[in-house]
Order: C-alpha cells, then structure tokens, then sequence
C-alpha cells in the first residue's frame, strides 16, 4: 500500500467516524432529555462539523475551506455561550435559585 492510499483509505474512514458521531448528537439532540444534554449534543455536533469542514478542506487540497472552518468554529462558539445563558437563566428563575426538575427537563 502506497502513502497515497493509505492517506486516502484514513481520509475516507475519518469522515465516516465524524459522520457517524454527527448522526448519534442529532439523536442525543432530539431525545434529551434535558435541556443541559441538548446544550452539550449541539456543541458537539458543531465540533464535529468544523472537523468536517477541515477534513474535507486537507482532502481536496483547497485553504479557502479553512475560512469556512473559523467562521462555524466562532458560530459554535457563541451558540454554546448563548444557550449556556439561557440554561442558567432558566434556572436562577426558579424560587430560592434552586434547580426544579420539572422546569429544567422538557
């Protein structure tokens, strides 16, 4: 097996891994079934895809894909603070600050 082949056949099989782990966050995403599995399912999957993005970009041999992969980097960035807000804010708003399980599991 050449190093080309070998590169390609480890290329091919890291792509199926992070599609795989992107279809099972999807799952974890939808099932919950607490907001806190759902905050952390949509940090992964955005991991996940910005590994994607640069895979594919050492794949077809293409830099300009590495600009696409800071910018969904960033955005998943903020979206994980953001919903890490809003998790917190939905439970401070509990009396006495306590954690209500009717209130944090949907």
């Amino acid at each position: 097996m050449t190093p080309a082949e070998f590169f390609s056949l480890c290329a091919n099989l890291a792509l199926g891994g992070v599609l795989l782990a992107i279809a099972l966050g999807f799952v974890r995403l939808a099932k919950g079934p607490s907001l806190a599995d759902r905050v952390v399912a949509l940090d992964m999957m955005a991991v996940l895809i910005v590994a994607f993005s640069a895979l594919y970009a050492i794949i077809v041999d293409d830099p300009t894909f590495l600009d696409v992969v800071l910018v969904l980097a960033l955005i998943g960035f903020l979206a994980t603070v953001a919903l890490a807000r809003y998790a917190e804010r939905r439970v401070m708003e509990t009396p006495n600050g306590s954690a209500d399980r009717e209130r944090i599991h949907d």
